[in-house]
């Protein structure tokens, strides 16, 4: 059994001012040239197939144009994908059933009553089945009558409602099982603050959608979405495959690819990074203005001028946008910044909560919890 590992299309996306609506078309089309290459019996996507809740018309029909891509040119190949905290839930679960008998399984949304369970596509191969489960982004409010609540009728936690609702799932571990997730997974010990985070993640404060890798063990491989890296969860096959396209300046450089996963019999899983590579990469050139203009590119560009004397401002951003067309932001690194205590201390003062409890002061623990949900709601409507 062979499939493909994808997570994190984030079609609609705008790169600071940047359209990347041809970028998108581009790697989505050697997405499809690599499965015609590979012939993969599967293709998952593990959420945010769209950069926002409610998707520009465009970015449906960059999403339209994929599927209908794959599907013409791998017509025996399922496709699987769930939604992400990006999407809409809802709208990735429209036609569910229908699109289904198609071999295209778009699961928008988790069991939420009893009787429900988490979506399962099984395929076949000469080693007998292989069980995909299709578990979309879970927040504890959209399950609360299917996992309960703690003794004071409150939501569980992430952890906590992630652990009963995968454990009310009757999985044969005699056979070979695949999950599809799209939440926080963090390995046993590890600190979340531990977990190098790019700057287009959507973040909790306090990470409270933290859930605990060991729940993942049930299976035989985790395809996880969510962080915008490439990372292992505490086992070569529990993974994130990361974007196939930068979304931010803090992926600079980053080699994305494509997960692909081969099964033979229970136990034997190995995986193959197969390398992705963009119209245009995204990159900081850093130096002095003379040095900056000799690196000229077609490349996505933040530029970070060190020059200590003044620059005639005009003629500088013309001359550094002729150099680089698809400039991105020029920035300026002064003799101020070379203070990084105090360029850390600014920036923990930019952060929402250690604002608003700077302001507040004599704020209790009570308090403090209800400023993290409020705070964690008004960023989640923020995202559509």
């Amino acid at each position: 059994m062979k499939f493909f590992h994808l997570s994190d299309l984030h079609i609609g996306l705008k790169l600071i001012n940047r359209d990347l609506r041809e970028d998108q078309e581009y790697i989505l089309r050697q997405i499809t040239d690599i499965a015609v290459r590979e012939q993969p019996d599967g293709i998952v996507i593990a959420g945010d197939i769209y950069d926002k809740a409610v998707p520009s018309a465009e970015a449906v029909e960059v999403f339209d144009g994929f599927i209908a891509g794959l599907a013409a040119a791998l017509p025996d190949t399922a496709v699987m994908l769930i939604s992400g905290n990006h999407d809409s839930g809802p709208r990735v679960n429209c036609f569910r059933s229908v699109l289904s008998r198609q071999n295209l399984h778009m699961i928008g949304l988790p069991p939420r009553r009893e009787g429900e369970s988490i979506e399962k596509v099984t395929l076949s191969d000469e080693h007998g089945p292989v069980n995909f489960y299709l578990l979309p982004f879970v927040k504890p409010s959209m399950v609360k009558q299917l996992v309960g609540t703690d003794e004071n009728g409150n939501n569980l936690s992430y952890n906590e409602t992630l652990r009963r609702l995968i454990g009310r799932e009757e999985i044969n571990e005699a056979e070979r099982n695949v999950l599809v997730s799209h939440q926080f997974y963090l390995p046993a010990g590890k600190n979340a603050d531990e977990v190098e985070r790019m700057d287009s993640e959507m973040r909790t404060v306090g990470n409270i959608d933290e859930v605990s890798a060991d729940i993942l063990e049930r299976f035989d491989y985790a395809a996880l979405g969510h962080i915008h890296k490439p990372m292992k969860v505490g086992s070569e096959f529990f993974r994130y495959c990361g974007t196939p396209l930068a979304c931010s300046v803090s992926e600079a450089e980053q080699q994305k690819g494509i997960i692909m996963v081969e099964m033979e019999e229970k136990g034997d899983v190995r995986t193959t990074v197969l390398p992705l590579e963009p119209l245009r990469q995204v990159r900081v050139i850093r130096g002095e203005l003379s040095e900056v203009l000799e690196q000229a590119c077609g490349d996505y560009v933040t530029v970070i001028l060190t020059d200590r004397a003044d620059l005639d401002i005009f003629d500088m951003q013309d001359r550094i946008r002729n150099a680089f067309p698809y400039l991105l932001e020029i920035r300026r690194e002064t003799l101020r910044t070379a203070d990084y205590s105090r360029g850390a201390a600014v920036q923990e003062e930019l952060d929402p909560f250690a604002l608003c409890c700077s302001f507040l002061k004599d704020a209790d623990e009570g308090e403090k919890e209800i400023l993290r949900d409020v705070i964690n709601a008004v960023q989640e409507v923020e995202q559509g």
